[in-house]
């Protein structure tokens, strides 16, 4: 009898500890809190590393140093338009070195468009490294900023995927889209060699280079008839300018959220 008992209690016993285990699986659970590295506008996939760290510092870096060269540009295209080609390696720079050099007045110019071409593709790699540190994370950041965005860095991306290394040669068209920036990307998310990049991005940066001064070249006189005239204002043109940079930064600085890489975008295609 009593050993019935005690067979009878110990099954109520793991009825009642089976009928609590379901409850509380049944029990709705708190969503575990976010750590700071997991909330949306930050590249990576993981806790960050030193090396996500400095990739991201150096993004600010560059759309803070792309901000201030937007007056000196002005500047420099009044000052003598070798130097702008030769310190920013600009469009702008060459097609007004080639009417220069068309009358004379710029001899030396293969050799403002070579350090131009240099200077140029100073900060390429940091976009080669964040393809190699986070894939397609840099990609989603920019592509959250808005849904045009996003599809103009779908179709970019769509391309590079197709044409491989040879989009870097195609990364300099002059269209309104981030070509340069998701195709440098994708350059490091393929897992191309930094330096096997840097040489071919200073190929086809030199070339496009070439084309814009043979333009100038073509054009001649009335360019420098232009240049002349722009030199009487340039340096009201950098005053205005630095001005509208300024009430830029002031107006948009609540707006911000996470990294600028947006505006790191267009200012790697503004500079190309």
């Amino acid at each position: 009898m009593e050993q019935h008992a005690n067979e009878r209690d110990t099954a109520e016993f793991a009825e009642a500890a089976e009928a609590a285990g379901a409850a509380d699986a049944a029990a709705p659970t708190e969503p575990a809190e976010k750590e700071w590295w997991e909330e949306e506008g930050l590249p990576w996939n993981g806790k960050p590393t030193k090396a996500d760290y400095w990739c991201l510092a150096w993004f600010g870096f560059v759309g803070i140093f792309g901000l201030a060269m937007i007056p000196l540009r002005a500047w420099l295209l009044g000052l003598h338009p070798p130097v702008l080609l030769a310190l920013t390696g600009s469009r702008v720079g060459a097609a007004s070195t080639g009417a220069l050099a068309a009358v004379g007045e710029a001899p030396h110019w293969l050799i403002y468009l070579l350090i131009g071409s240099l200077v140029n593709i100073k900060f390429d790699w940091i976009y080669w490294w964040a393809g190699k540190l986070w894939g397609r994370g840099i990609l989603d950041v920019q592509a959250a900023n808005s849904k045009r965005a996003a599809k103009n860095i779908a179709r970019v991306e769509g391309w590079a995927i197709k044409l491989g290394w040879i989009g870097i040669f195609l990364a300099y068209v002059p269209i309104p889209l981030p070509i340069a920036f998701v195709v440098f990307v994708f350059m490091g998310i393929s897992g191309m060699p930094l330096w096997k990049f840097m040489v071919l991005n200073f190929i086809s940066k030199t070339l496009w280079s070439f084309l814009y001064l043979g333009l100038g070249w073509w054009i001649g006189e009335p360019v420098v008839d232009v240049l002349d005239q722009y030199a009487k204002v340039a340096n009201w043109v950098a005053i205005a300018l630095l001005v509208v940079v300024f009430i830029g930064i002031f107006r948009n600085q609540s707006k911000k959220k996470g990294p600028a890489v947006e505006a790191v975008g267009n200012e790697l295609e503004a500079g190309k």
